[in-house]
């Protein structure tokens, strides 16, 4: 396929992973019997995604409790009470606070993508958390004998080895989850929070290759959670000049759920640089209707008129289930969507002869 589709992350889990997630906080079963039904799960989703005819696929963060969480597995210095993100139907979800250093990673996505990469021959493309993300952890107030400096040179060095372990395992690229981005023009107006968050990823991203690079992107959405958002009210424009500073190779934006579609994509063509691939959201998943094939055509040809079919790529407009407790969505419906996300980007590529 001359135009690249590419999964976002995650899938709703089965329910029978849910019903596991459950017994294992109850005490009826162990960690070893959750193990196996992440396992179970994790083999559907890859056969699932190649009925879809995807030619890149992700393990569906069947084994994540959610895609921001994942390198806290086990650690002990963290409270309850951190920041808090709340959605526009009020719900919200709220990150532990960090109680002491030094920061370390409980665990790395390269656990997910090997595990992945022994039941498929398909490409697996690694999602991973920014360190933008994380930073949020450290509290406001500091954190006695830890200093916020020491603090960053450790998350950057964490997260820099969570990228780079992937990279080495040959994950077919690495993508890094940046849903604050939106976020952070919610909470900060004037752009001085999303400027440190960039300003970190970029410190992160200088200890890769140009080369590797080209192999990691930058995921952003207004977030996507029970079927809400967090950020969509955000103007984009205010976003998109400042993602493209990030020095990455691809692109994946949230586009799908856009109101005004060519206003952003106005903004992409002026901003983006030459090198950068972008890949346009063309299904939205907190949409409950499938889209058809040939209105990710028609998506897909309309981001043309802005972005030279040689850089442009299609994805989902997020993860379908990016917590695992979220089942605002079924299985079914994530996948007949990622289907028509396929079907559609070839019908788009024929249509621009490429």
């Amino acid at each position: 396929m001359a135009i690249p589709t590419e999964p976002i992350g995650s899938i709703p889990r089965p329910d029978f992973l849910l019903r596991g997630f459950g017994a294992l906080a109850e005490g009826e079963i162990t960690g070893k019997d959750l193990e196996s039904l992440q396992e179970r799960a994790l083999t559907d989703t890859l056969g699932r995604f190649l009925e879809t005819g995807s030619p890149v696929v992700t393990d569906g963060e069947q084994g994540k409790p959610s895609f921001v969480t994942y390198p806290l597995a086990g650690m002990t210095s963290l409270a309850p009470d951190g920041a808090v993100i709340p959605f526009a139907d009020g719900h919200t979800r709220q990150l532990p606070r960090l109680t002491g250093g030094p920061f370390r990673y409980g665990a790395y996505a390269v656990e997910y993508l090997r595990k992945a990469q022994q039941h498929t021959d398909l490409p697996v493309k690694q999602a991973v958390i920014a360190p933008s993300a994380l930073s949020l952890l450290y509290p406001a107030d500091g954190i006695p004998g830890y200093p916020r400096a020491e603090f960053i040179d450790d998350l950057a060095r964490e997260s820099e080895k969570d990228i780079r372990q992937c990279l080495d395992a040959g994950a077919a690229a690495v993508q890094l989850d940046f849903t604050e981005g939106r976020l952070s023009l919610k909470l900060d107006p004037s752009g001085e929070l999303l400027g440190s968050f960039v300003e970190l990823n970029n410190l992160v991203l200088a200890r890769f290759s140009e080369a590797e690079r080209r192999r990691i992107g930058v995921h952003t959405c207004p977030g996507g959670d029970q079927d809400s958002v967090h950020s969509l009210d955000v103007d984009y424009a205010e976003l998109l000049p400042r993602l493209f500073e990030l020095r990455a190779g691809n692109f994946y934006l949230q586009l799908a759920s856009e109101p005004d579609r060519a206003r952003v994509l106005k903004v992409v063509r002026d901003h983006a640089a030459e090198d950068q691939r972008i890949f346009i959201g063309v299904i939205d998943p907190i949409d409950p209707r499938v889209e058809s094939a040939e209105e990710v055509r028609d998506r897909v040809l309309e981001a043309a008129e802005y972005i030279p079919p040689a850089r442009l790529g299609t994805c989902d407009d997020c993860g379908f289930s990016p917590f695992a407790d979220d089942t605002s969505t079924s299985r079914d419906t994530a996948f007949a969507k990622i289907a028509a996300r396929v079907a559609g980007t070839g019908l788009a590529a024929s249509a621009l002869g490429v």
